[in-house]
Formats: C-alpha cells, sequence, structure tokens
C-alpha cells in the first residue's frame, strides 16, 4: 500500500497549485521570564526575538510548498511588517507571490503569541491576541481575485485550495468563480465558518467543531455518519474529509461509503496548530497527483500525524513524508 501511495508524493514537485484566501500572519514574541510586576500580578518578560509565520492560507501554501509542489499565492495582505513578514516567509518557499496583493487600506490578520520561558525551560505560549476583524473586501481588488480565478485552466493549474478563514477575501463572487473551476480541476476547501456554501467542488474538509457549527450537532459515532452523508448532499460534491483529532478522520464519498482513518503516529500531540492546514495541503495536491480520493486521504493523515510532533505553526518537508512511507534516502 505505501508503495502505491509512494509514487503520488514522489509526483508533488510536477503539481501546480493555486491556494486562495485570507493569508494570516502568526507572530510568536519570545521572551525569557524575568519577574513579577510591582504594578499588577503579572509576568515581565525580557523580549528576546520576534518571527513572522504564514498562517491560515500562508500556512498551507507553506505545506504545500515544502512538500514539493508549485504553489501560487492569490489573497490580499495588509501593506504593514506583518504582512511584509508574511510574504518573506512564502518567498523562501519559492512560492509564486504575483497574485498575493498588498494594501495600504487592509491590515494582515495577525495572531500573536507570546512565548514566555526560563533559561532551562522550554517556552510555553502564556497568551494571545488576535487581530483579524476588518471591512469587506473592496470591489476592485475582489475583482482582481476574480479575474486570476477565471484565467486559471487545466493548462494552469492542476488544483484550487481554498482557505476561508471569514477575514473577507473569499466573497460571494469569488466563491462563485471557485466553483465554476470545480468543472475544470481538482477545487478543494478549506472554511471555518461556511464550507457547505461552496457547492459542487471535489471535497471539504471540515474539522468537529466546524461540522457542529454547520449542522448543529457533534459528529459523533453515532451521528458521523449523518453528518458526512448530508455535507455531501449540501455541497454537490465527490468528497466530505472530517478531521476527527485524537480519533483520526473519516472521509465520505459520493460515489462509495465511508472510510476511516485511525490517528497515524502517536496520539501524544505535541502541538495541534495548523494540522488542518496540513491535510488539506497533502490531500490536494495528492488528488492533483492523481491519487484516489481514499488514497489522497490516507496520505494526508500521514502527514497530519508528522506535523503535530512539532511545536508552532510548522510544515511537513516531502522528504519526512516520504520517509514514512518507506523511503530510504540514497
Amino acid at each position: 500500500m505505501t508503495q502505491s501511495l509512494r509514487q503520488y508524493v514522489e509526483k508533488f514537485s510536477s503539481v501546480r497549485l493555486a491556494v486562495v484566501g485570507d493569508f494570516v500572519a502568526d507572530e510568536f514574541v519570545y521572551g525569557d521570564t524575568s519577574r513579577i510586576s510591582r504594578e499588577a500580578p503579572v509576568l515581565i518578560l525580557n523580549f528576546r526575538s520576534r518571527e513572522i509565520v504564514p498562517g491560515g492560507g500562508g500556512n498551507a501554501a507553506m505545506n504545500a510548498a515544502s512538500l514539493g509542489g508549485q504553489i501560487s499565492a492569490l489573497g490580499v495582505v495588509g501593506a504593514d511588517s506583518a504582512g511584509e513578514g508574511l510574504r518573506a516567509a512564502l518567498e523562501k518557499r519559492n512560492v509564486d507571490m504575483r497574485g498575493l496583493m498588498m494594501g495600504a487600506d487592509r491590515f494582515t490578520p495577525t495572531k500573536m503569541r507570546i512565548m514566555a520561558g526560563g533559561r532551562n525551560t522550554s517556552r510555553q505560549q502564556v497568551i494571545r491576541v488576535d487581530h483579524e476583524d476588518q471591512g469587506p473586501l473592496d470591489a476592485a481588488r475582489e475583482q482582481e481575485i476574480v479575474r486570476a480565478l477565471e484565467a486559471l485552466s487545466p493548462a494552469a493549474v492542476d488544483a484550487v485550495l481554498v482557505s476561508d478563514y471569514g477575514l473577507g477575501v473569499i466573497t460571494g463572487k469569488v466563491r462563485n468563480a471557485v466553483e465554476k473551476l470545480a468543472n475544470e480541476i481538482v477545487v478543494t476547501v478549506d472554511s471555518r465558518h461556511r464550507a457547505d456554501s461552496f457547492k459542487n467542488v471535489t471535497a471539504i474538509t471540515p474539522n468537529e467543531e466546524e461540522v457542529e457549527e454547520l449542522l448543529g450537532y457533534w459528529p459523533n459515532a453515532d451521528r458521523l455518519d449523518d453528518a458526512g452523508r448530508t455535507l455531501l448532499e449540501r455541497i454537490g460534491g465527490k468528497g466530505v474529509l472530517i478531521t476527527r483529532g485524537s480519533q483520526g478522520m473519516s472521509l465520505f464519498e459520493k460515489e462509495g461509503g465511508r472510510t476511516d482513518f485511525p490517528i497515524f503516529g502517536t496520539d501524544e500531540v505535541v502541538d495541534g496548530t495548523g494540522a488542518g492546514d496540513t491535510v488539506i495541503s497533502a490531500f490536494t495536491l495528492a488528488l492533483g497527483a492523481g491519487a484516489s480520493m481514499r488514497e489522497a486521504a490516507d496520505i494526508s493523515n500521514r502527514a497530519a500525524g508528522i506535523v503535530v510532533m512539532k511545536r508552532g505553526t510548522a510544515v511537513v518537508e516531502q522528504q519526512e513524508l516520504l520517509d514514512v512511507l518507506g523511503e530510504t534516502r540514497p
């Protein structure tokens, strides 16, 4: 089985993938625990360093690039230090940035994590500050994204990944353009609040919390089948891949039944941050490489098992995935 999966991972370098959506800056501020403040019962940290890591659609793009894909980004970030840091990190991974616009009238959605620790202790997150709320995308930039999507074709890309965090980029017109593309190429959707609003796309990849928000009930063992089938009917697509934390993931196919994938590796998770981005990146690349829905889900499950053992907003390298599939280095 792993031999057949490996052949698709080896083809990732030939897969052309466009990532469209909300690009988020994950900012990590590192400090050493100093003392308790005299002003209030809070820790004082001595600042050490600051790091910007792509999150949201940026993390999906980073994962897809680290897995070997040819990645292009479509979206809007602010003309600010967070946006510049996000773009710089993506450029290091050779992501095509021509479609990622910068706007002086917008800010880059940012999740700031304050990481504290002592000289002989590992740093832990003590607080997170989110800066996300902003107005709708202006008509001119919306039209640019729509035009860029309309210009895509099987001759230009093999797949499109939609990362919708509800931060303004995926408007109704952008969603309509994405749905039209699904008639010709693979289109997958990771949407925080409205995955079932995308019609006739190849697949959606909600987690359990997102399923509960969409359907009004938790997809536990008794209601999992109902949840998967209901979402399949709502989107009219080919597949629904529900990620279930320590329970692994469950795939529902239009032309098939349900397939469960137990968690790969250990269930002693180090950090689940961004695991959903890893799942949809590996899943979409595998579909673009010609894998079946089940094979793609199996590959993405293995990728998720790797990334949750890393701290922070991490990625999986192509060689790491090949290694767990039994690939040996030359």
